[in-house]
């Protein structure tokens, strides 16, 4: 609420200078900047000369509001003794409206009201009822001067700004001057950047183009290994083959009877033979991957179905009495999206390596439904692989140290991933020597 600091009246010119010291005043008590003072007088001189001029005079109110408001100010109303009329009620509005914060005229039969207001800095003494009474006290103890003094005092002010605007105006050439000598510098600059960057786009296509011929040799080489792989893998299958075969007759109780030593090197040459038709396999899988050429045959999957498939096809592959192979059924309905046997091979793969690097304790597998995907874990109780081999376990050939003493090939789960990928999906390590690893295949529900 607004306290009303000082009441007067504008009726004859000398009054003009009157509302102007006291509004000089007010101002300066409430704690309002020099410069904003000198702005409130000037804007109240203007508007008071125009209301006396084709209103009669004024009746003149300042106001104040404590600090208890959001953001405190000083007020003025100007009531003129008759409507100004026609034609702006303000002369020169938008003049008189920059030197103050607000400003408004109010047009009625009976009178011309003129409100403008200014906001007292955050700086200022903070303002209560009781300072404001002593303000109020202070305004009506003091006695206005002459025009004489007040014109005086325009003039000192006068002078004082134009001291200011000379200032300025020295400090502006001299910022001018600088600016024009930063300008040559900056053109300068420009010109060496502007040859600089042309010469980097040159080296930069030049680059692109290299790199442009290098992935057209990196790509012909890839495709060249896939078709290597693959031919070789092809090839090497029918001996392979033919070698399992041959060991299978020598050791067949219908044959010659075969010496315990014989018995044992043609097991040896079965067992190794195997090994390398199972390396062959996967080579040849790895190299269609590769390519592309595997097409997947979307169909309904239940996972319930073929985790029992997995069970009991596993259960001969756990030959360790002291490793439990889990196969948990999923929860109703298992129903996926994808092709059996692609998946069927990534699962068997996961179990396969869980099985082979755990000497003890459990291997498991589950599935879970994670919003509209599956997400199915294989985990093992086994050594475990250190955080900064998390990436190579899925590169070709390679095994994590530790890992070499058991019969592997290094090629399950790079093309275990690879499936994953191709089904829509991913396929994550999450493993810490001696806490086991866990491999987790998201897969979506509705196909890729």
């Amino acid at each position: 609420m607004s306290i009303p600091l000082m009441q007067m009246t504008l009726r004859v010119e000398h009054d003009i200078f009157v509302v102007r010291q006291r509004g000089r005043e007010v101002a300066a008590l409430l704690g309002i900047e020099h410069q904003d003072q000198i702005r409130i007088a000037t804007a109240l001189s203007e508007v008071g000369r125009h209301l006396l001029a084709a209103g009669g005079g004024a009746d003149v109110v300042f106001l104040a509001q404590p600090a208890v408001v959001a953001q405190p100010a000083l007020h003025v109303e100007l009531t003129s003794v008759r409507p100004v009329g026609a034609g702006a009620p303000v002369p020169q509005q938008a003049a008189v409206g920059r030197l103050v914060d607000v400003l408004d005229v109010t047009e009625s039969d009976r009178a011309t009201v003129v409100r403008m207001s200014r906001r007292i800095p955050a700086s200022a003494a903070p303002l209560t009822r009781q300072g404001l009474e002593e303000v109020r006290a202070q305004l009506a103890q003091s006695e206005p001067s002459t025009a004489l003094d007040e014109l005086a005092l325009q003039n000192e002010q006068l002078i004082a700004a134009l001291d200011e605007v000379r200032s300025q105006r020295d400090e502006l050439a001299r910022l001018n001057e600088e600016l024009q000598e930063t300008n040559r510098g900056v053109m300068a600059l420009y010109g060496q950047l502007s040859e600089e960057l042309e010469e980097t786009n040159r080296g930069v296509v030049a680059l692109y183009a290299e790199l442009d011929e290098k992935s057209a040799q990196l790509r012909a080489a890839s495709e060249a290994k896939s078709r290597f792989l693959a031919n070789v893998s092809h090839e090497l299958r029918a001996p392979v083959t033919a070698i399992i075969g041959l060991a299978r007759l020598l050791a067949d109780s219908a044959s010659d009877p075969l010496t315990d030593e014989q018995s044992r090197q043609v097991g040896l040459i079965r067992s190794s033979a195997g090994d390398l038709l199972a390396l062959v396999n996967q080579l040849l899988d790895l190299a269609k991957a590769e390519s592309g050429r595997i097409e997947p045959h979307w169909a309904e999957v239940d996972l319930r179905v073929l985790f029992g498939q997995l069970r009991g096809t596993l259960r001969a592959v756990a030959s360790r009495p002291e490793v439990d192979l889990v196969v948990e059924d999923p929860p109703q309905p298992a129903l996926i999206r994808s092709d059996e046997v692609l998946l069927s091979q990534i699962l068997r793969n996961l179990l396969h390596n869980g099985l082979k690097f755990t000497e003890q304790g459990e291997v498991r597998m589950r599935a879970e439904q994670a919003g509209d995907r599956w997400l199915i874990t294989v985990s093992d109780t086994g050594v475990g692989i250190p955080a900064e081999l998390h990436g190579r376990v899925f590169e070709e050939f390679y095994q994590a140290p530790g890992s070499r003493r058991t019969a592997g090939t290094g090629l399950g789960l790079p093309y275990a991933r690879r499936l994953a990928t191709l089904l829509g999906g991913t396929l994550e390590l999450t493993s810490e020597p001696g806490r086991g690893s866990t491999l987790s295949v998201y897969l979506p529900r509705g196909g890729a």
